[in-house]
């Protein structure tokens, strides 16, 4: 399908490509249709190398509602704004990444983390807890853990995460909220995949004693 024009909402690039002045108020709601079909592939990413309007179009439409979903999960006051703080950190770094549609992933989640820790150590207080809608969820794979849990509805699971420990949380979050592999959620929290699986499994083994879930997780 063709474009309508090949910059999209937030402006025009400068001479030498850069995204000069941007604020958070220059980026679209989070509101804005993201479907599975926003989705990128390793081959679309590499195409949009080189043309920064259309590469942080399509990155934004694949990955905003996710980051939304795992800041709200996470408790963060505003994640709407924090979205948008996240998305202006990743865009001049767009050009230099490497890894492809993965290695983009986690370097947008290690963002995310980052200021989700920032903004609850700026408000010295216990997280919030705002609903995670289901709708915004774009990811493509799914697991037993990620079904339990989406099973549930949003006060349900924000209740069950509260009965593990902070690591425990963070693991299922990343895993389950954000979507992401055992590998990317290693890197992101700085720890080893083995480390990571023990988490994840000793969170699993903790919420299969809530009746919620035992229907949906197999032992």
């Amino acid at each position: 399908m063709a474009r309508q024009s090949s910059y999209p909402w937030w402006g025009y690039p400068s001479r030498n490509g850069g995204w000069p002045g941007y604020q958070a108020t220059d980026l679209p709601p989070i509101e804005s249709p993201i479907t599975v079909t926003d989705a990128l592939t390793d081959e679309a990413l590499s195409a949009l190398k080189g043309n920064n309007a259309e590469l942080f179009s399509a990155v934004y439409q694949a990955y905003a509602g996710q980051v939304l979903g795992y800041l709200t999960a996470k408790g963060v006051s505003d994640p709407e704004a924090v979205t948008q703080d996240v998305f202006l950190a990743v865009l001049p770094r767009l050009d230099d990444l490497s890894g492809g549609v993965s290695g983009l992933r986690t370097f947008i989640f290690s963002v995310a983390h980052a200021r989700m820790v920032d903004e609850h150590r700026k408000h010295s207080r216990a997280p919030e807890h705002h609903e995670f809608e289901p709708e915004r969820d774009t990811r493509e794979s799914s697991s037993a853990e990620a079904e339990a849990m989406m099973r549930l509805a949003p006060l349900e699971v924000m209740a069950l995460l509260d009965h593990l420990g902070d690591d425990q949380r963070e693991v299922l979050t990343l895993r389950i909220v954000a979507g992401l592999t055992v590998e990317q959620v290693a890197e992101i929290m700085g720890k080893t995949a083995g480390a990571v699986k023990q988490l994840q499994r000793r969170a699993l083994i903790t919420l299969r004693e809530h009746s919620a879930v035992k229907e949906y997780v197999s032992s």
